[in-house]
């Protein structure tokens, strides 16, 4: 009988390489393009925050797995009016394998509005007009 160690079978029955697949069958292969949401309420400023390059970073450092529905409550910064802003970013979809990677692309979409609030408004539009 010859035996392969290139393959095994994962749960659903099909066969992958050692590589891409881990000792549970779960999927190990790195994501090609991670679709994240914030909310429509989120200020220029959080948005401004979460979509640089050095914040899809942290996220591609910080965060191994993702699945299309995962909810992630991250924290953006403390700006001058010393309180955080926690913001929930939400997995909408995932293309290529389940972990991320130094070459994962992040992109963002805005998804409806939840009432975040995080003490921003000195960097919103809608903060004070006075220095």
């Amino acid at each position: 009988m010859e035996h392969s160690s290139d393959a095994v079978t994962a749960r659903d029955g099909a066969a992958k390489s050692d590589s891409a697949v881990n000792a549970d069958g779960v999927d190990g292969q790195t994501a090609a393009r991670l679709v994240l949401s914030y909310p429509e309420d989120l200020s220029n400023w959080g948005r401004f925050q979460v979509e640089k390059p050095a914040f899809r970073a942290f996220l591609r450092k910080t965060r191994e797995r993702v699945e299309p529905g995962d909810v992630w409550e991250e924290f953006v910064g403390v700006g001058c009016c010393g309180n955080t802003l926690d913001v929930p970013l939400r997995v909408e979809s995932v293309e290529g394998g389940s972990r991320l990677g130094t070459e994962t692309e992040i992109d963002y979409e805005v998804r409806e509005a939840c009432g975040i609030e995080g003490s921003w408004r000195v960097q919103s539009a809608g903060g004070p007009r006075r220095s």
